[in-house]
């Protein structure tokens, strides 16, 4: 019989464990900018399928979580219209981290240091499941999308342009 491969928990899967989330674990071989693309490869999955986790921030440099498809851009314009914002923009990676608590390219919505409203692009929740990253890099779970509004009160918007 196979060893599974141990993956040690993250503040993001002790949030989904907590509330009793079901979720599967999904480590891959992490490539340093390789983004949704490697991650999807890697998994055998659609790229459209997983979700990656955006920390922007708005006009008052207050910041805010942004969940799109992989294989999508945001339009900030879109996105500000929908929030009722003037602005916004995408942190700079070290304030991201400092907000969230996790590196780039392992940033999850789930269990962030700083509680930040969260928005969803819309679509993400007519999908069977999604593919977000865990809490690590190399690593995603998959989930629900009804999680992400249950758990995270997550607001749908609609702000997705294709790549």
């Amino acid at each position: 019989m196979a060893k599974k491969e141990h993956i040690s928990e993250t503040p993001a899967t002790q949030m989904l464990r907590k509330h009793k989330v079901a979720f599967t674990e999904h480590p891959y071989n992490y490539e340093e900018h390789g983004g949704t693309s490697v991650s999807s490869r890697e998994l055998g999955v659609d790229e459209h399928h997983v979700v990656k986790t955006l920390v922007m921030q708005d006009e008052a440099a207050k910041p805010l979580i942004v969940l799109m498809h992989g294989n999508c851009k945001v339009s900030t314009k879109n996105l500000a219209r929908n929030i009722g914002c003037k602005s916004v923009e995408p942190c700079k990676p070290e304030v991201a981290t400092r907000h969230s608590g996790y590196m780039i390219g392992g940033t999850s919505p789930f269990g962030t240091k700083k509680a930040m409203p969260v928005y969803v692009e819309d679509s993400i929740l007519a999908l069977e499941t999604i593919y977000i990253n865990g809490g690590r890099r190399g690593y995603l779970v998959g989930i629900q999308p009804q999680v992400l509004t249950e758990l995270l009160n997550a607001k749908a918007v609609h702000c997705a342009l294709a790549e």
